[in-house]
């Protein structure tokens, strides 16, 4: 490893220790020793200072970067157009923006009726309602049909528990209205005066529905639906025509859909079809019809269609048929046509077709992007809004015309300073495992780049729930890519990149494919040239938290410094706690440990379990106190673990933000302090701190 000012700064510290406790966790006559179970007690004061310590620690530690992340973060932020709006979008008879005013951190969200010409009007400051409060999150805002109420949710301890809020627009009163413990959104009726939502137990699953009529007392809202089965979490949303409410229930594999004339709030909700395991659909209505985007008998998905009331599976028809080498990710349905999101070799595109005519796909001119339909609320347009990146591109907002073929630019992300996409250059390299699947890999580096084999690179990969990774701009990367690094992308097994089996290839009792895939990447990377043999940095956060403390375990000497945000480190203790966010309706994700076979291969991989004596890279691990989705107490306890075990003194470092969650700071600038934070352990460690 390069010598750096990191290394010395930790000269003369004294690593804090956590005391060990003897905890043992049994199960299938096997014992795990687990010393620093202690950590989960939240709240206790011993607890706090632990993490308080880690947290002096790491300051001291970085002490002397101190000037050097302070100047990372004013060049983020420069770059960033701070009073800046978004693209507005029409919805029955307004004009809707995001605004956001020089030197705030939150946006003002407002419309102007009829015309952009027109008045604006301020529907919510987020500034000044975050003003009293150390984290300030709003989730869901809706208006009602007669666009009167606004509804939003409120977060202010950053554990995504949303208040639910109602302002009345024409006189700009808040109601006395007010719903706690909800996911954030509530969901309009037709009568103006309804709203259905969803509530959290105590594990923070959202497992039931409830109407509420405004003016009358929460308690006295009426339960319309209980999702009994702890896998599953329930979801209220509406039709894009605004004629069905719809309750979704979803599990890692299996969905079901309910249904209520929008109305006929007081209704019943009906059953659309019922949950068959394996089975996921989805469904959208345009006319008479549904449309169903499912996957039975079609692992990529196909999208079926069915009369108005005859919802069972037994009626669906085929429209779109199943295609081996094309995932259908989503629909957009309008008046003339519909949109199709699809993946096909690793790549997003956009299908257009006409309802009696032909398709075609959208060509953007570009190896790799990102493309995808945006806001689109109107049904009778020939126009498809589109959200378009890549690797050089800046975020980008295109309407289409579905009819003659015609893109306009609408915006594109500006990027203040010297900036040019023509400095830059991306690729896209197949890369050949172990088991001889081709993996994806993006990779973006400034033209002055040399791929000599001497340049540092830093490798970012998830690999889980079937999310993909796909190639996107980010004006805060410049702070690398100017600095001689190349970033990369490996579309790792566990994500949808290659279509449905390529999720499937990476979970469960597979799951390992994800680590090994990262692991082959970063070694084709190194063989290729893209980078020095002793300047490979790895980052991943939540479960790619989990894929780096993973690869760290199983190729410990490849990497130069790793960054693992929100590690999901500790697998087994997780997924036996039903307690827990996330726990019970995972086990179709990771498996569930109470059964051996499962909890046997767990073991050959929770990286909390296997930290061993050996010489581990230089890591920086990220948590946030009040984190929902994966607990402060095991990016804690897997530190604590590591500083007994290493066999060498490489820099670890814990950074848990007591105000915080799992998405970290709230404000669009506070934000920047963390990756800044971030990019200044990396930079330093390759010896890139002076330019």
């Amino acid at each position: 490893m390069k010598s750096n000012s990191l290394l010395s700064q930790l000269e003369g510290l004294e690593e804090p220790l956590a005391p060990r406790e003897d905890t043992v966790h049994t199960i299938h006559e096997d014992d795990r020793e687990d010393p620093y179970y202690w950590l989960k007690n939240r709240g206790e004061q011993r607890v706090i200072d632990y993490l308080n310590k880690e947290n002096t620690y790491r300051e001291k530690a970085m002490a002397h970067l101190a000037d050097f992340q302070d100047d990372l973060y004013t060049e983020m932020k420069s770059r960033i157009k701070e009073d800046d709006e978004t693209v507005p979008y029409f919805k029955n008879g307004y004009f809707y923006l995001r605004r956001y005013k020089s030197g705030k951190e939150y946006p003002v969200y407002s419309r102007k009726k009829g015309s952009l010409d027109a008045e604006e009007e301020v529907m919510l400051d987020v500034n000044r309602l975050a003003e009293s409060f150390s984290y300030y999150a709003i989730g869901g805002r809706s208006v009602s049909p007669n666009n009167n109420i606004l509804a939003f949710g409120e977060d202010t301890l950053s554990r995504r528990i949303y208040k639910i809020r109602f302002k009345d627009l024409s006189t700009g009163n808040f109601l006395d209205d007010e719903i706690p413990n909800t996911t954030g959104k509530a969901v309009w009726a037709n009568d103006n005066r309804t709203v259905f939502y969803s509530v959290k137990d105590e594990t923070l699953r959202s497992y039931k529905i409830f109407r509420h009529v405004l003016g009358t007392p929460v308690s006295e809202d009426a339960e319309v639906y209980h999702e009994k089965d702890p896998t599953f979490r329930c979801f209220v949303s509406k039709s894009k025509s605004e004629r069905f409410l719809i309750i979704s229930s979803h599990q890692t594999i299996t969905t079901e859909y309910r249904y209520l004339d929008a109305n006929d709030p007081s209704g019943e909700f009906q059953l659309f079809h019922p949950r068959e395991r394996d089975h996921i659909y989805h469904i959208a209505h345009f006319d008479d019809h549904w449309y169903i985007r499912s996957n039975w008998n079609a692992p990529n998905f196909k999208l079926m269609k069915t009369d108005l009331h005859q919802t069972n599976k037994a009626y669906w028809s085929e429209f779109i048929t199943h295609r081996k080498d094309v995932l259908l990710e989503g629909t957009e349905i309008f008046k003339e046509f519909i949109v199709l999101s699809e993946r096909f070799q690793g790549t997003t595109r956009v299908r257009v077709k006409a309802w009696t005519g032909q398709d075609h796909i959208i060509d953007f001119n570009e190896e790799a992007y990102m493309a995808y339909p945006s806001v689109n609320y109107e049904y009778d347009t020939p126009w498809v809004r589109l959200f378009y990146t890549s690797l050089t591109t800046p975020r980008s907002v295109i309407d289409y015309n579905m009819e003659t073929n015609e893109k306009v630019l609408k915006k594109e992300q500006e990027v203040l300073g010297d900036f040019s996409k023509e400095d830059y250059v991306s690729e896209r390299q197949m890369v050949k495992t172990r088991d001889g699947q081709l993996v994806p890999v993006s990779i973006v580096y400034h033209k002055d780049y040399r791929k000599n084999g001497t340049c540092p690179l830093l490798l970012y990969g998830y690999g889980s729930y079937g999310a993909s990774m796909d190639p996107y701009f980010s004006s805060i990367r410049l702070s690398l890519l100017d600095r001689g690094f190349a970033f990369a992308i490996a579309h790792i097994r566990g994500g949808q990149e290659m279509g449905r089996h390529w999720y499937e290839e990476g979970k469960l009792l597979k799951k390992k494919n994800t680590f090994y895939d990262f692991i082959d990447c970063g070694k084709y990377l190194i063989d290729d040239k893209y980078c020095a043999p002793d300047q490979l940095y790895a980052m991943g956060g939540s479960a790619g938290g989990l894929l780096m403390g993973a690869v760290i375990n199983e190729e410990p000497e490849m990497w130069a410094g790793v960054v693992a945000a929100v590690p999901f480190v500790d697998v087994i203790t997780t997924m036996l706690d039903e307690s827990i966010p996330l726990t019970t309706g995972e086990y179709d994700e990771w498996g569930n440990p109470r059964e051996k076979l499962y909890y046997d291969y767990m073991k050959t991989y929770s990286p909390y379990d296997n930290v061993s004596e050996i010489d581990y890279p230089p890591l920086l691990v990220t948590t946030g106190y009040h984190d929902s989705q994966v607990q402060y107490w095991e990016p804690a306890k897997w530190v604590a673990k590591m500083r007994v075990m290493r066999t060498n003194k490489a820099p670890l470092l814990l950074y848990c933000n007591m105000e915080t969650g799992h998405g970290g700071a709230s404000g669009r600038f506070e934000q920047l302090k963390e990756i800044a934070m971030e990019y200044a352990f990396l930079l330093d460690l390759a010896g890139k701190t002076d330019n």
